[in-house]
């Protein structure tokens, strides 16, 4: 493809202290066996060497455009990246995982062969930090039924699998600002309610699971704002307008009923949010803990919460599961 070609595919991937595996990430993107596409990078204020590596690779391959940039988040990102895809199909990347050679000849295939599909994610293997293979043996619902159903308990996609059609994510208003290190979960939840999602069984995504990745360190906030979009799921499918609409933040779980006007909600999403939680070492030294007392001064259900003191003794957070053990005696 030549740079006045019009691309296929976009590929969106913002790098934020990558250095580590952004070179890997970018060649497997390079060697696609679907190559009609423009590989769109945002380096998000990184202080590490991601940067160089970006501009080098950038000065290779005349498909790949870096934007530079303060850090602004991931949120921000992306819609810039939205922004800036000219390709009718977006393919999403991130910056330590790995796709497979075939993956976008594959989702271009399906997508184009089922106007229907919104958004094809894909299966997967898992790769751990030091890069070890480790093959998968679940699967993501694949049929639009399945997904939606999934959905309304949890997040049925591989983010960085996706390919979108990118006018619709764009109709959408793309990732929502409030909900940040779970914005792909609250824009699955839209997308589904008026388009076909679908997730190939092929394994064609090779997914990184570090200590570092955010799904570990900021496990509680993910929580927290993955209840708020079932929650407003919930709402924009009983006809009643988005609580959240516009937001560019969430409320406290401790404020929700005041700021929204009702009554219990937020005790039902504290449980929701401890039962995600309650297993976490990150979580459980970043305030998991202080939700579960606040749930048993309240005069909340103890089920399972022995088990947490339990697996907190395993874990070898020792005090945390003597504080715990004390607060359901107490109460």
């Amino acid at each position: 493809m030549t740079p006045t070609d019009m691309p296929v595919i976009s590929v969106l991937m913002s790098v934020y202290n990558a250095e580590r595996y952004v070179a890997e990430a970018i060649q497997s993107i390079l060697g696609q066996t679907e190559g009609r596409f423009e590989f769109l990078i945002v380096n998000d204020g990184s202080r590490d060497a991601s940067a160089s590596i970006l501009d080098r690779y950038a000065a290779q391959d005349s498909r790949i455009r870096v934007i530079h940039q303060e850090n602004r988040g991931l949120i921000a990102s992306l819609n810039l990246l939205l922004e800036e895809a000219r390709a009718p199909l977006v393919a999403r990347m991130d910056s330590d995982d790995v796709s497979r050679p075939e993956r976008f000849a594959v989702q271009l295939a399906e997508m184009t062969s089922h106007p229907q599909i919104a958004v094809l994610g894909s299966n997967t293997d898992e790769l751990d930090a030091d890069g070890a293979f480790f093959p998968c043996s679940d699967f993501h619902p694949e049929q639009p039924a399945d997904i939606r159903e999934r959905l309304m308990v949890a997040s049925a996609m591989c983010h960085p699998s996706v390919m979108m059609r990118r006018d619709v994510i764009r109709a959408l208003g793309g990732y929502r600002a409030a909900f940040r290190h779970c914005e792909d979960y609250d824009l699955w939840l839209r997308v589904s309610e008026q388009h076909d999602m679908r997730n190939l069984r092929r394994r064609l995504f090779l997914y990184r699971r570090s200590p570092d990745q955010v799904s570990e360190k900021h496990i509680l906030v993910q929580a927290i704002g993955a209840a708020c979009a079932r929650f407003a799921a919930h709402e924009r499918r009983a006809g009643r307008p988005d609580p959240f609409e516009g937001a560019t933040s969430l409320p406290s779980l401790d404020t929700i009923d005041a700021t929204l006007g009702t009554t219990g909600l937020g005790a039902r999403m504290r449980l929701e949010v401890i039962d995600s939680i309650k297993y976490s070492r990150d979580a459980m030294t970043g305030g998991g803990l202080d939700l579960m007392h606040a749930h048993l001064r309240e005069g909340g259900t103890k089920n399972g919460f022995w088990r947490t003191a339990g697996r907190l003794v395993k874990l070898g957070l020792i005090p945390q599961a003597i504080t715990l053990s004390y607060g359901l005696v107490r109460y």
